[in-house]
């Protein structure tokens, strides 16, 4: 399996930007795809993932309503769509994939990032105020 990120950039806050994660390798459609990040100096954060078995989203309370995740399965790729960009969500972003599916299921999305086993080389995002 191989995850490649793309997109990141340096934006104004209220700012947008789009990353892209392109999967390959995925024998099925039993895995789900995750958006984390990690600010110098802090925990990698959960993000967003998209199940892509029942295309179930779930959303960090820090980006609900801001972020959006999709997937484009015929080019295999997922998107996460950052709008209303705040300096907090300077991070290096990863796409992580997980299948089977375990952590982007459920009622209540815990985000745990072991979860995942396969991780792309992250994207740096920066915003500025």
């Amino acid at each position: 399996v191989q995850l490649v990120e793309s997109g990141g950039g340096s934006v104004q806050a209220g700012g947008s930007l789009r990353l892209s994660c392109a999967a390959s390798g995925f024998r099925s459609v039993d895995y789900a795809i995750g958006w984390f990040r990690q600010a110098p100096g802090k925990g990698r954060e959960a993000v967003s993932c998209i199940n892509m078995l029942d295309d179930t989203t779930y959303y960090a309370d820090s980006v609900k309503g801001r972020f959006t995740i999709s997937a484009d399965e015929d080019e295999n790729t997922v998107y996460l769509f950052m709008s209303s960009l705040k300096p907090e969500d300077t991070a290096v972003y990863y796409c992580a994939g997980e299948s089977p599916i375990d952590d982007c299921t459920g009622p209540h999305w815990a985000g745990d990032s072991y979860e995942y086993n396969y991780w792309g080389q992250g994207t740096q995002v920066t915003v500025s105020a």
